[in-house]
């Protein structure tokens, strides 16, 4: 599967190279493409280092955003163009001290912010995913035999889930499937899942 990973800090980066070493084939961008070069070799062959643009003109298959959640409106609205019908995987937070009013907003809201997320990216399938468990922990847990970590998921329709649960079980975590993307507010930031990393039997014991 083709993967393009839009930020390429610590979730995005590290998700990235877990990705190439599964075999699929990464590019990585961010605002500064050229500062890259060495994360795209520590990740393999499979991966690349590109730009933001070039990375939605190269029709990937699946879009990761680990941005700001404060960059969502500009990048959905310059790139309208490049990510219809693909899967779009939103690992952002919203942040009112980073990102501004839109953050605020949305934290204020009784919706999840996959949900404004996905009206943003309307003609894409948008599902939530990677952005409750720690980084330290998605970086050093992957590809466990033994002791996994469960990365809970929500996704929008039938596609985005079977695609997102399976990159998440190619990477050695345990998919856990809420439901639709009204059911990741339990996900967003303060809430039941927020900066949890668990086990699937401890992350499920805590719907009992």
């Amino acid at each position: 599967m083709k993967i393009g990973i839009i930020g390429s800090g610590k979730i995005g980066g590290n998700l990235g190279k877990h990705w190439s070493k599964a075999g699929h084939d990464v590019l990585f961008s961010s605002r500064h493409p050229e500062e890259l070069g060495s994360l795209a070799k520590e990740a393999g062959d499979n991966a690349e280092a590109t730009s933001v643009e070039a990375v939605f003109e190269a029709d990937m298959d699946v879009y990761l955003l680990a941005v700001p959640f404060g960059a969502i409106d500009k990048i959905s609205e310059l790139y309208a163009g490049e990510y219809g019908n693909k899967v779009i995987i939103d690992a952002t937070n919203p942040y009112p001290s980073r990102d501004g009013e839109v953050a605020e907003k949305v934290r204020d809201a009784n919706y999840a912010a996959s949900e404004y997320t996905a009206t943003k990216f309307s003609t894409a399938r948008t599902a939530k995913a990677f952005n409750t468990i720690q980084a330290a922990h998605l970086k050093n847990r992957a590809f466990q035999e033994v002791d996994r970590l469960a990365v809970p998921f929500a996704a929008q329709d039938n596609i985005s889930k079977e695609i997102v649960e399976g990159l998440i079980e190619d990477i050695g975590f345990d998919a856990v499937y809420l439901g639709d993307l009204g059911k990741s507010k339990m996900m967003d930031v303060d809430e039941k899942l927020y900066g949890k990393s668990l086990s699937k039997n401890d992350l499920l014991n805590l719907f009992e």
